[in-house]
């Protein structure tokens, strides 16, 4: 007897959706996530909490991040319930129209997104920061797209937080936990408004931001959706009944096999994840009929940061959200090349970490005679109040390989046909930086080493017209493995130039959708 109608890979944008579609319309769902559930009592905040998730040895490190390193290219992303949600700068944001007119197939269109775009906004309950809350972060954007003459580009974003429009900084204790507003949000789970902590990456104390948790999984739960942290799935292998799902479920510090069986399988654990898993599942023979397009596509989607310091102006990086605005150049207005700047944050803890790293007797040597020379100084002139993390991104090549090497993901990704566009976001950068009296630090890691670091991963099980161009079809299904699909940002074929999170689940919903007609 099969252990549910659907089983899920994932609680990412896409694992969750699908979750909550398809237990809403009866199914029943088992949810398999290889992260741990967080909430605010096991947030990571110390030096030696659980902070990384090693993909090499799950059961004895299996924290918050999860950071991949390949030549010239990292990849974090997030490990829980919740998945990416969870580390996001919550931004809510639509792809451009012009997005699909190339690289897609025919059945999938902007036109086939809007009425999804629209309801992951609604159940996200996404806004804009009022105005009279913008961090400074914020008014130094806008005052450097009006100094560039860009003031028609620059927007706030809508983002995935609760705010309280009374809220104002300057006022006493603003940022007391005791001045959260808790309320119930849409979906009758408890949560607080936001205080502009600045610890959106790492889980907001007071619970403003609108995680899957709080909503998708939250409705996914209340349909009675099983979710099961700490399970690793390992392989996908198809059977008569539909699908075997193999496991691995992190027991205290052991890994424990399990299987699972469905008629239908969702695969959603994230580009890389999704990505791996199912080259793992080819080459076992478990899915021998998936596309030789498989890995192939992998894009970056052309994030990058340069952090500048404004000697003459408080930037408190630490404060507001993440990410807050953007200036919109995606119609190639800045030498022909598509970039979406971003204001960008970082949490105050940083600094406090550093402290720590170097009283640690364990640090290394370099590590921790290189914070006693830096912290004295950086506390001298107070320099992280100055400065300004300038983000971006932009419509990479996309031209990135996945492959299995010793049997674990390996990415080739050669930055030749990327590398003018990079340098471009680059320019603009230092350009607004000048701009608003700013000196652009572009990364030594990259002026030297062409690498690139990445949070927003797209691609490696592509959507095409067919096998001969794609792994998936328009409805998220696997070419060659009926009722096995992919629901998250693997399938997206190009870089986007913007945060992919709406996109992704706006691309659930409508894969979703489809699946409960099949039902």
């Amino acid at each position: 007897m099969a252990d549910a109608d659907v089983i899920i890979i994932g609680s990412g944008f896409g694992g969750a959706v699908t979750a909550c579609r398809l237990a809403q319309a009866g199914a029943t769902v088992l949810v398999l996530e290889r992260g741990r559930e967080w909430n605010v009592q096991n947030f990571p905040r110390q030096v030696n909490d659980p902070w990384v998730y090693d993909a090499a040895r799950p059961e004895r490190a299996h924290g918050w991040f999860d950071v991949r390193m390949f030549p010239n290219m990292t990849v974090l992303a997030g490990a829980g319930v919740g998945g990416g949600s969870l580390v996001y700068a919550n931004i809510s944001v639509e792809a451009k129209p012009d997005t699909f007119l190339s690289g897609w197939p025919a059945g999938m269109t902007f036109d086939t997104l809007v009425p999804h775009y629209a309801e992951v906004g609604r159940m996200m309950e996404v806004k804009r920061v009022p105005q009279p809350q913008w961090p400074e972060r914020t008014k130094l954007m806008h005052e450097a797209a009006t100094k560039a003459g860009w003031q028609n580009r620059f927007r706030p974003l809508e983002l995935a937080v609760r705010f309280d429009d009374a809220w104002r900084y300057g006022e006493p204790n603003s940022h007391d936990p005791a001045r959260s507003k808790t309320e119930n949000n849409l979906h009758d789970v408890e949560q607080g408004t936001c205080i502009h902590l600045g610890e959106c990456d790492i889980g907001c104390p007071v619970k403003a931001r609108n995680t899957l948790d709080f909503n998708y999984l939250a409705v996914a739960r209340k349909h009675n959706a099983r979710i099961l942290p700490l399970h690793l799935a390992r392989n996908i292998k198809a059977i008569a009944e539909g699908y075997e799902v193999q496991v691995d479920e992190i027991v205290g510090h052991t890994l424990q096999p399990r299987t699972f069986t469905a008629p239908r399988v969702i695969v959603a654990a994230g580009s890389l994840g999704s990505t791996e898993l199912m080259l793992r599942s080819k080459a076992s023979g478990g899915l021998p009929n998936v596309s030789s397009k498989l890995g192939i596509g992998w894009s970056s989607n052309g994030d990058f940061l340069t952090p500048a310091i404004h000697p003459r102006r408080d930037v408190l990086p630490s404060r507001g959200p993440t990410i807050t605005c953007a200036i919109d150049l995606l119609d190639g207005e800045y030498k022909g090349k598509a970039i979406f700047v971003e204001d960008g944050g970082f949490p105050p803890l940083a600094i406090d970490q550093l402290d720590r790293a170097g009283a640690n007797p364990n640090a290394p040597e370099l590590v921790r005679n290189a914070t006693d020379t830096l912290l004295p100084v950086l506390r001298a002139i107070d320099l992280v109040r100055k400065v300004m993390p300038w983000f971006a991104q932009a419509r990479d090549a996309a031209d990135g390989i996945c492959t299995l090497k010793d049997g674990n993901l390996f990415l080739a990704w050669d930055i030749k046909a990327s590398e003018e566009t990079i340098n471009e976001v680059a320019a603009v950068h230092r350009k607004l930086a000048m701009l608003t009296g700013g000196l652009a630090l572009t990364p030594l890691t990259w002026t030297m080493g062409r690498d690139l670091v990445t949070p927003h991963p797209l691609g490696g099980c592509n959507m095409g017209s067919s096998a001969a161009t794609g792994v998936v079809d328009a409805r998220g299904q696997v070419f060659g493995h009926s009722n096995l699909y992919v629901a998250d940002g693997a399938i997206i074929p190009k870089a986007i130039g913007l945060n992919p999170s709406r996109t992704i689940a706006a691309l659930a919903e409508h894969i979703a959708a489809g699946i409960v007609q099949d039902l």
